[in-house]
């Protein structure tokens, strides 16, 4: 073995154990744009793998809005935004973000893993403390870790452990940080709670809410309108690249909190900004939202729809009321081996393993959208009690 094979050899062992656990990943290439269809290895196949919950990643409105800013800004946008990249297609998503959250200002991000690592960095450093749910997403996680500061994990939703945490803070800085909806369990933070948390301990809200932008609340205005919540303390974290059906992310909150990430924010300052036409398609989905508000009824409509077919098939969902639908297998083989059953059946499911999930709850992670027919609903249902009856599903 040469040199170079040697520097491989530790990787391919790992990758085999990988193999031999279930837990090796691989990419699926779609042939398609996203849609409740897609093509999927030369097939077309029912798409439930997607966070596009509103439909809108190929909507005529959004291509066509970044059509035009490609005709009149170009592909790139050449620069960092505090150099010369900050073009009037960002500027516009900031302030029409921020009126469509209802916060006073709004930062646009490269990314929602970014805008999470450069608002955590930014809040806290090496004498903060930053109080995490054990379930949060990886990039609140990472972010937490980059600060420095101490990180402190509590128990799935238990805001008993967590304020007795927040009580043995000694910490200048105190930063409680959350996902809104859990991305693998479909589940809500206590949102309410944890802000009453954050006034009696002087501490920052970071919310994540990126799978429940457009999906919680009457108009889809995500987790501040469900919860009907406003505060000067809450850091509010939202991507593009699901419900609002394009690419990026945006900080909103406080002026003070927003000038501070303009200064402060390392993914931010040093990145380049987003390509204008992604901006003038964030822009354009609010526009859509606005004027067309039955997306997000009818969403709500196929969550209902699925979840009383599955009871009606024997199914056991998690308690969720969001377009995210998890079915526990338990162990990663059998998740694969029912997802693969599945796809065989025209029905693209994927089996989510560790380490994004726990072990022993490995799932189906069913995502739920908007443009999904009801018959789609019903025959995946079907499918599903058909794998429980015949023992598929644990």
């Amino acid at each position: 073995m040469g040199a170079a094979d040697a520097i491989t050899a530790p990787l391919e062992r790992a990758l085999e154990l990988l193999d031999r656990n279930a837990l090796r990943r691989a990419r699926r290439r779609l042939d398609s744009a996203q849609g409740p269809t897609v093509v999927l290895d030369g097939r077309r196949v029912n798409n439930f793998s997607s966070n596009d919950y509103l439909g809108l990643a190929a909507h005529p409105a959004l291509k066509a809005a970044a059509k035009a800013a490609i005709d009149s800004w170009g592909v790139g946008s050449g620069a960092s935004h505090l150099v010369s990249g900050h073009m009037a297609p960002h500027e516009q998503a900031e302030h029409d973000f921020a009126r469509f959250t209802g916060l006073p200002e709004a930062l646009l991000f490269s990314s929602g893993y970014a805008a999470n690592l450069g608002l955590l960095t930014a809040l806290a450093d090496r004498e903060a403390e930053i109080f995490a749910d054990k379930l949060n997403h990886a990039c609140l996680n990472d972010g937490a870790l980059l600060s420095r500061a101490a990180f402190t994990r509590y128990p799935h939703l238990d805001l008993a452990a967590l304020e007795a945490q927040l009580a043995r803070s000694t910490a200048k800085t105190r930063v409680i940080a959350t996902d809104t909806v859990f991305s693998m369990d479909g589940d809500l933070a206590p949102v309410p709670e944890l802000l009453a948390l954050a006034d009696s301990y002087d501490a920052w809200l970071v919310l994540d809410d990126a799978h429940g932008i457009g999906v919680l609340g009457e108009r889809g205005r995500g987790a501040l309108e469900h919860f009907a919540l406003q505060s000067p303390r809450i850091a509010y974290m939202a991507t593009l690249g699901k419900a609002l059906g394009g690419h990026g992310a945006f900080v909103a909150g406080a002026p003070a909190l927003i000038d501070w990430l303009v200064q402060k924010s390392r993914t931010y300052v040093f990145t380049t900004a987003l390509p204008p036409a992604i901006a003038a398609a964030a822009s354009a989905a609010m526009e859509l939202l606005e004027r067309e508000p039955g997306h997000v009824p009818r969403l709500r409509g196929n969550i209902a729809r699925f979840r009383e077919a599955c009871a009606a098939n024997g199914v056991a969902l998690m308690q969720s009321m969001t377009a995210i639908q998890p079915v526990i297998v338990g162990e990663p083989g059998p998740a694969l081996s029912a997802s693969r059953a599945l796809l065989e059946q025209g029905f693209f499911v994927p089996a989510i393993r560790p380490p994004t999930v726990p072990a022993g709850t490995s799932r189906l992670r069913i995502s739920l959208c908007a443009s999904h027919a009801l018959e789609q609903l019903d025959a995946l249902a079907d499918a599903l009690g058909k794998l429980k009856r015949d023992g598929a599903l644990g």
